[in-house]
């Protein structure tokens, strides 16, 4: 398996960083990560760093390529889900910490993902949008039903407001996980917080990876910063994970 990756993590306006990614791959396998700690709950930033460490300490401890990937993820972001759960148990429900999360895992020419709240996977080909996840949101539900239009999303007052993450209640919450979906050399995974694409649309970000030879790493660097940019001055953390298959 032959990829780049990077990951980058941007404190934007906030005091401080409750967002965390991480990115690991060997010949076989690739985990691309991102968790957003929910800065209106208590020590979001636990959240996120026990989410990461939990889903890392869980790919680590399969043989790869995984045997059966979407089961990894279903079973490994729910493990994530009760770590955070059981850091926050002796908080009241409302104060208990949270995160948003997504993650990819890259492995046989394919890609897999899933993801709880509004942090977000994207599938680039040659600077254009494949797909992408759709968020846990009330903003999204009223965008699906037609209420509001694209363009109204994030000028929206309940854009923050997401349906489900990792910890708070210890129900086990609802994620979306996704189908096989092949991969062709040069396409591009990114995995990334809300304080990412909050003001890019989605066909900037897809476009800004036609970079003219410019190391993957710094082209990554520089779409967060663009990000923060586009925010300023009230940006949020701005993080993500990202990948490009190489074959």
């Amino acid at each position: 398996m032959r990829v780049e990756y990077a990951d980058v993590s941007d404190v934007g306006h906030r005091d401080d960083n409750q967002d965390r990614a991480a990115v690991v791959a060997d010949a076989e396998a690739a985990l691309l990560v991102t968790i957003d700690g929910m800065g209106g709950h208590y020590d979001g930033a636990m959240a996120a760093e026990i989410g990461r460490t939990t889903l890392l300490g869980a790919f680590a401890a399969e043989p790869h390529p995984l045997f059966d990937p979407l089961g990894f993820l279903h079973l490994s972001l729910g493990r994530a889900h009760e770590a955070v759960v059981v850091a926050g148990r002796s908080l009241p429900i409302e104060q208990r910490p949270r995160a948003t999360c997504a993650v990819c895992l890259v492995q046989d020419g394919a890609a897999y993902w899933a993801h709880l709240g509004d942090a977000r996977v994207y599938h680039i080909r040659n600077g254009t949008l494949l797909r992408r996840t759709r968020d846990h949101s009330h903003v999204e539900q009223l965008l699906r039903d037609g209420v509001i239009r694209e363009d109204e999303v994030q000028r929206h007052p309940m854009r923050n407001y997401v349906d489900c993450c990792i910890g708070g209640d210890a129900a086990m919450p609802d994620m979306s996980i996704s189908l096989r979906h092949p991969l062709y050399p040069g396409d591009i995974l990114l995995v990334c917080s809300d304080g990412l694409w909050a003001n890019l649309p989605d066909a900037e970000i897809a476009a800004f990876w036609e970079t003219d030879g410019k190391p993957f790493a710094e082209a990554l660097s520089d779409l967060v910063d663009y990000a923060v940019e586009a925010s300023t001055p009230h940006s949020d953390n701005a993080t993500a994970a990202a990948l490009r298959w190489l074959g």
